[in-house]
């Protein structure tokens, strides 16, 4: 009898856990997964194509739009990163978050971590502003980024916040260059970031793609090059929040 209500209430806390995230994930999302993102781990998922993203749609407005953007992206290399926050105890996390990521400087430094090389380089070598603009709920940013082994290239970076709400999203703005090859055109690699509140906690869904070829002999690298900084980038974020 003892056994039969140990398995009971494990179920049970299964089912409250499921169905507790059951409008805010699709059945992309599995059960060990959600198990993990229940537990507060930050959770990572390379999923390559949009098919597969775990948001289900009409979550929130802002959610919506980014599923249709990564849709229109068509991405050949696709990641996603979550993880659940209490609300309680982190009431100003949309003002933390939004700070964090308009502070352009700091992402110079992130520490990355090369599969290839087996040792730690810079995310990104240098992060400069080079402009900033208010607009009605947010802020508009562009800012010239250096990163190895792509190089230099403009970044156009929108933060909107409404309520309980927050997007921040990027593209390129400029053509980037693989072993002298263009592997990424304009506005063809995205990285974003939602928060938005479900119930007791805050979700913190990181999406990265890019719509790039894949050169044979080089697309490993390229793959491993793009989805690891995408990790690296919304880990960071997360862990700092």
């Amino acid at each position: 009898m003892r056994l039969f209500k140990k398995i009971f209430a494990s179920v049970f806390l299964f089912t409250l856990v499921f169905s507790a995230y059951s409008a805010t994930f699709n059945d992309n999302l599995s059960e060990s997964e959600r198990e993990t993102i229940e537990k507060g781990e930050i959770l990572i998922k390379k999923i390559n194509y949009s098919k597969y993203i775990c948001l289900e749609n009409g979550t929130c407005e802002f959610g919506d739009r980014l599923i249709k953007l990564y849709k229109k992206l068509s991405p050949k290399y696709l990641a996603e990163v979550i993880q659940i926050k209490p609300y309680e105890g982190n009431e100003d996390l949309p003002e933390r978050m939004q700070e964090l990521l308009a502070n352009i400087s700091d992402y110079a430094g992130i520490p990355y971590w090369s599969e290839r090389h087996e040792r730690f380089w810079d995310l990104y070598s240098s992060a400069e502003l080079v402009s900033e603009e208010d607009t009605e709920n947010g802020k508009e940013i562009q800012a010239r980024i250096d990163m190895e082994p792509f190089g230099v290239f403009n970044q156009k970076i929108t933060i909107e916040k409404e309520d309980e709400v927050l997007l921040y999203d990027s593209e390129n703005l400029n053509k980037l260059n693989y072993e002298g090859i263009d592997v990424v055109f304009k506005g063809k690699m995205k990285m974003s970031i939602l928060l938005f509140r479900d119930g007791d906690n805050w979700v913190l869904y990181g999406i990265g793609g890019v719509n790039a070829p894949r050169i044979p002999f080089l697309t490993q690298r390229i793959d491993t090059s793009f989805i690891n900084r995408i990790k690296t980038f919304c880990n960071y974020i997360f862990e700092k929040l």
